[in-house]
């Protein structure tokens, strides 16, 4: 199915970042009314402003995806404001870089809250517009974590994978109510993620600057989501640490404690 996203009713979390920004400004460019949610009321107000520039049908929803009342809220004034929704695109997300024995419950908790929990009650609230909308379907962005976890993203690993299996689960369960589920699986993007992590004592070198930038990010969501794919691994080194160890899980591994070995040698 080839989905055209001229007039889609349209919301994204996480929308002051960088890929959200990148995301929002691809589905604007593609036709598409979006509501644009996130904690930072005045980024969304600034993105809004330059959306409606060029000629973009967006709306400004401050949100805190944590909070059940203000996730209500936001499918209600999308909603509302644009006399359904077509796509949910579950974006926010949050990180913690540093080993497991040294991190807490609280940030565990709150990856979770952010991660996964947040996108999974959203998506609940909107599935009864969603089953009434147009080509609708249900965009996840997750990470490579989700389908390898990596040391010193444990809590990130874990929140993506829980989200990937809802996901999947989802695609056969929604596909009664002709909603389609779009999974998002990116490598490390250029964007400022690295500079919002709940701790950053990790040894290994993120070198975030060498990762794919959020516009290149976004076109490839935009074309995976016209295109109705199941899946989008993104980035050379993704698609290369998923591919490597899908078929050599044990090297894999034995390469990747090799690393973290040197790195915490006394």
């Amino acid at each position: 199915m080839a989905r055209d996203l001229k007039g889609k009713r349209a919301i994204i979390t996480g929308a002051s970042g960088a890929i959200g920004q990148a995301l929002a400004t691809e589905l604007v460019k593609a036709g598409a009314r979006v509501a644009l949610a996130s904690r930072n009321e005045g980024t969304l107000n600034e993105l809004a402003a330059r959306l409606k520039g060029q000629g973009g049908d967006v709306l400004v929803v401050p949100t805190d995806v944590t909070i059940a009342d203000q996730r209500k809220r936001l499918v209600d004034s999308a909603v509302a404001a644009f006399g359904g929704l077509d796509l949910l695109v579950n974006n926010a997300g949050v990180g913690s870089w540093g080993h497991f024995a040294d991190s807490t419950e609280e940030i565990n908790r709150t990856v979770m809250e952010v991660n996964f929990f947040a996108p999974v009650e959203l998506t609940r609230l909107s599935m009864p517009h969603l089953t009434e909308g147009n080509q609708p379907a249900v965009v996840n962005v997750t990470s490579r974590c989700g389908r390898k976890g990596l040391p010193a993203w444990p809590e990130y690993s874990a929140s993506k994978f829980a989200l990937i299996a809802m996901c999947e689960a989802w695609r056969c369960e929604f596909a009664r109510f002709g909603v389609d589920v779009v999974t998002v699986v990116p490598g490390r993007t250029v964007g400022g993620f690295e500079k919002n992590l709940l701790r950053r004592d990790g040894r290994a070198n993120l070198d975030f600057h060498k990762g794919m930038t959020p516009e290149y990010l976004s076109e490839q969501i935009v074309r995976a989501v016209r295109r109705n794919k199941r899946e989008l691994v993104i980035g050379t080194e993704a698609v290369w640490l998923l591919r490597f160890n899908k078929f050599f899980p044990r090297l894999t591994d034995w390469l990747i404690a090799r690393k973290v070995k040197k790195l915490y040698a006394k």
